[in-house]
């Protein structure tokens, strides 16, 4: 099958849109049949695993399956800001990333490019792309399309936002989102397995990275009993403590404001207490608006 036959009747994310996007119709993200882009660059903030020394090759994907009221990127992933780019130059991009000493490349929020994605990756690792490539996303996704990457994804980088529909529904309009995630991170395992980390990078595995939202402790305590309920102890996970109220979150009176240092901190007891010791922590200076990245296509 040729990948990019997908498009005809997109069902690539569990929105399941089922339009023709080789003929100018868009769905719900909004992508249409050309990729769409924000940025590419060597960007050092991710996890020490992925970003330490010469960073990640982070390439910022527009549009989103998801409308979360407090994201970071809105402008990129609901205001639809981006530069069209061809497949081919996706291609070129990849290679270019890997000569500026990137530890991999990093394809951030790419659930609706994937088959333009497989197409960009087969192309450059036939022109010689071999560091690992990461998929980086917000874990809203069909294990079906997930099937299609299997042997081009090295680590997985999934988020898991809720457990509960009412909160996946109300912050993000995404009805069964856990559902969704679970499956998703299960077929991710399946591919890649635990984390291998040489030399303090990592090379392949999955990562599962979940933020705590401001009075939502036993949400999180539910997401991560499934993690240890549901995956070998040694999986990683990173948790979060970065979150600041952006874009619409003024409009939510219970999250338009900060995560407390002391509820971060219990919720790291709980992990540790039912034996999920490994993956990354992060320090309060992180929830700064600062770490997020300016998009003004450069790298494109």
């Amino acid at each position: 099958m040729e990948i990019l036959n997908l498009l005809k009747k997109c069902e690539l994310c569990p929105r399941k849109c089922r339009i023709d996007r080789t003929n100018g119709q868009v769905g719900y993200c909004r992508a249409g049949y050309e990729i769409k882009a924000a940025k590419a660059m060597l960007h050092m903030w991710e996890e020490p695993c992925i970003s330490a020394g010469h960073g990640s090759g982070a390439v910022f994907f527009s549009d989103c399956s998801m409308s979360c009221v407090f994201c970071q990127n809105y402008n990129i992933s609901q205001e639809h800001m981006g530069k069209k780019i061809s497949i081919e130059r996706l291609s070129e991009i990849f290679i270019e990333l890997q000569n500026k000493g990137a530890n991999n490349i990093n394809l951030v929020s790419p659930t609706h490019y994937v088959p333009q994605i497989i197409k960009a990756l087969s192309d450059a690792k036939h022109e010689g792309l071999k560091i690992p490539v990461i998929y980086n996303s917000n874990g809203y996704e069909c294990t079906e399309t997930l099937k299609h990457l299997n042997g081009l994804i090295d680590i997985y980088l999934p988020d898991l936002k809720y457990y509960s529909e009412r909160y996946s529904v109300k912050y993000s309009k995404a009805p069964d989102y856990f559902h969704y995630a679970s499956d998703a991170i299960l077929e991710m395992y399946r591919q890649t397995g635990s984390p291998v980390i040489e030399n303090g990078l990592i090379k392949k595995g999955l990562i599962i990275r979940h933020l705590l939202l401001p009075g939502m402790l036993s949400e999180s305590k539910k997401i991560l009993d499934w993690i240890s309920d549901n995956l070998p102890n040694d999986v990683y996970i990173s948790l979060m403590s970065q979150y600041v109220p952006m874009y619409k979150a003024k409009e939510y009176p219970e999250i338009n404001k900060r995560v407390k240092p002391q509820t971060y901190e219990w919720l790291i007891d709980y992990a540790l207490s039912i034996g999920l010791n490994n993956g990354f922590l992060q320090e309060f200076g992180s929830a700064n608006d600062t770490y997020t990245p300016q998009f003004n296509f450069e790298g494109l």
